[in-house]
């Protein structure tokens, strides 16, 4: 069975939005966009690269995969992470996004996000792996169907944003089953829901 895990950059106050850069992301009204820049360290680089050099498949959400196919595609080389993104096999889950989807090697998931996701983690592949895509990370929480949690968590308290876990989030207990820290302060904890971790 295929596990599904989720790549997060979050603050110490649990905000999610906008890591990357000051323009994507300002609902809200949110005006601190690109909080990750200055944490830039070879320690994140080399946990990111190593997750992607595992040959997992990406699992969207419809913002996150908007925002991420009107980057990548054209994007300069060398990045190092250029080509496996744009290679990947990509999952995008909607309902409003209509096929063709623009960005190479992606494949629309239609209906409701957890039985249809469900149904693909049953499926011989790749592992998933969630990057950003808050909404969808929720409501497969609601179904227990993530196996693991990567958190890098930044040094920082931003008091506004989009959060991973807000307010009336379900319970969850998880065991801790690795920890890097990077020079800049960042925390890369790597978290599996508590039964799983059990022996």
């Amino acid at each position: 069975m295929r596990k599904i895990i989720v790549f997060e950059s979050l603050t110490l106050d649990g905000v999610m939005q906008a890591p990357g850069r000051p323009d994507e992301d300002a609902r809200g009204g949110f005006t601190h966009g690109g909080w990750t820049a200055p944490y830039a360290d070879p320690v994140i680089g080399s946990v990111a690269a190593e997750g992607m050099s595992k040959g997992s498949a990406l699992l969207f959400g419809r913002r996150t995969y908007q925002d991420f196919a009107s980057i990548w595609p054209s994007m300069p080389q060398p990045n190092p992470f250029t080509e496996v993104l744009n290679n990947s096999q990509k999952y995008v889950v909607s309902r409003t996004l209509s096929e063709p989807l623009p960005w190479m090697n992606s494949i629309l998931i239609k209906g409701d996000a957890s039985r249809t996701i469900a149904k693909l983690k049953q499926e011989p592949g790749l592992d998933l792996v969630i990057l950003g895509s808050g909404e969808l990370v929720r409501t497969l929480m609601l179904s227990n169907l993530i196996d693991q949690y990567v958190l890098l968590i930044y040094p920082l308290i931003l008091g506004t944003g989009k959060r991973l876990f807000p307010d009336g989030n379900s319970f969850s207990s998880l065991h801790l089953v690795d920890v890097k820290t990077a020079s800049t302060g960042v925390l890369i904890a790597t978290y599996e829901p508590a039964e799983s971790g059990k022996k």
